[in-house]
């Protein structure tokens, strides 16, 4: 059963392209690409920096340690030296508010 938690209102949005927060020690990057949102665990699969602090270009952000590359929407790697996934949680949202279901993290 989802467990939807609250991040925040879209129009805070306006001036950024990323919120971050944290449930239950594990952090979570919500990122804006053209008007969709989308949900990650913000940690690199490769080593533990915050994908948040990275490069976003259309649906890919890059990790500001090393370079790999990940899709936003799917969480597959696009390059090394990341072999693993980032996981994606679901998105929603209801009257201007985002929601992220956390019950797989």
């Amino acid at each position: 059963m989802p467990i939807w938690i609250e991040v925040c209102k879209t129009s805070e949005f306006d001036h950024q392209k990323v919120k971050t927060l944290v449930y239950e020690d594990v952090p979570i990057a919500v990122f804006k690409v053209n008007n969709n949102f989308y949900a990650i665990v913000d940690e690199c699969t490769h080593m533990e920096a915050r994908l948040s602090d990275g490069k976003v270009e259309g649906e890919v952000v890059t990790c500001p340690l090393h370079g790999a590359k990940f899709n936003l929407r799917t969480g597959d790697v696009l390059s090394l030296p990341a072999a693993s996934p980032v996981q994606v949680l679901p998105v929603k949202i209801e009257d201007d508010t985002i929601y992220v279901d956390v019950e797989d993290v």
